[in-house]
């Protein structure tokens, strides 16, 4: 399967050439590039993977039945309470400006830039976002507290792809 990376230095190749149309097929990955104005388009399309089952893994495994052990009102395990509803409509939206890797703190062991319930300023780094071995720090753009964070510690993550909810002030 191609790298993201990979992607990216055909964009660029076929963006700065005067190739209209690019079809490439490796590994049961099918990527079609089109220019369209003078700006390429893609399209990334996964052959089927054809899976075979034996019989016996086919199987139901055999289900066993057990009478249940009654509980004692003491011994039953206590239940939290629910995490109340975020109103997801009045809170800001921290989104990544980029394709890549997302990193809560600034190196291996370091604590996090931010935790729910930190105060933010526009300027203030919230994460890094690691594109290509660059390492790009990114800001609040608002005032206000994180709510919550939506994406977990070396996650990849997507152009546009909700980070952190942010309650402005």
């Amino acid at each position: 399967m191609l790298k993201i990376h990979e992607i990216r230095e055909m964009i660029k190749l076929i963006d700065q050439s005067s190739i209209k149309e690019f079809e490439l097929e490796i590994d049961g990955a099918k990527v079609t590039m089109k220019k369209s104005g003078g700006v390429v388009q893609e399209t990334i399309v996964p052959q089927p993977v054809v899976q075979t089952v034996s019989a016996a893994a086919a199987a139901p495994a055999p289900v066993m039945e057990a009478t249940p052990a009654p509980v004692r009102a003491e011994t039953a395990p206590a239940v939290a309470p629910a995490a109340p509803a975020v109103d997801e409509a009045n809170l800001h939206k921290i989104v990544s400006p980029m394709v890549g890797t997302f990193y809560r703190s600034p190196e291996p062991g370091k604590p996090a830039y931010v935790q729910p319930g930190d105060k933010v300023t526009p300027n203030k780094v919230v994460c890094i976002v690691e594109a290509m071995k660059l390492f790009n720090e990114i800001e609040a753009e608002v005032n206000g507290e994180i709510v919550k964070v939506l994406v977990e510690d070396g996650q990849l993550v997507e152009y546009g792809q909700p980070l952190f909810l942010v309650k402005p002030e």
